[in-house]
């Protein structure tokens, strides 16, 4: 059987499947999330000077995490691996549907770091979420990392 994963509008719905309510990476009403919005802290600036920050990366596949260790680029710098990964697991960023190797390669520093900390929290874990305490205090809360703008949860 073979699955086909579409890029889809900010606000469509995100493809889904039943899974018990409360499980990570499940949304209040019982479905699986696949998809995962964020918003990169710098922006990806395309060829046309244009800045894109939202975006979309669904779940890996065992295929996502296979087909690129055969990969010449990763043979020769297993630090590239990193980069054929994410731009098959990105769905868009932007109004960048084609998102590829070069339109990763091109990401500032810093928003690398934040998909590739982003990949391992909703393949590993199942969601955006990090704990995190006041530093005041020491209360105990959480907080999606997948982005959004300042205030928003």
């Amino acid at each position: 059987m073979r699955r086909v994963m579409t890029a889809v509008a900010p606000d469509a719905p995100v493809a889904s499947a039943p899974v018990p309510p409360g499980s990570p990476g499940s949304d209040s009403g019982g479905q699986m999330r696949t998809e995962f919005a964020f918003e990169l802290p710098r922006g990806y600036v395309d060829d046309s000077g244009v800045l894109h920050r939202s975006g979309v990366m669904r779940l890996a596949t065992a295929r996502d995490e296979l087909v690129p260790l055969r990969d010449d680029r990763v043979r020769e710098n297993a630090a590239y691996l990193t980069v054929v990964l994410l731009a098959r697991v990105i769905v868009r960023i932007g109004s960048v549907t084609d998102v590829h190797v070069g339109v990763v390669e091109n990401l500032f520093a810093s928003d690398l770091a934040f998909l590739q900390d982003m990949y391992r929290r909703i393949n590993s874990e199942g969601h955006t979420r990090a704990a995190v305490a006041c530093p005041e205090c020491g209360h105990g809360f959480s907080v999606d990392v997948a982005g959004g703008r300042l205030g928003e949860s």
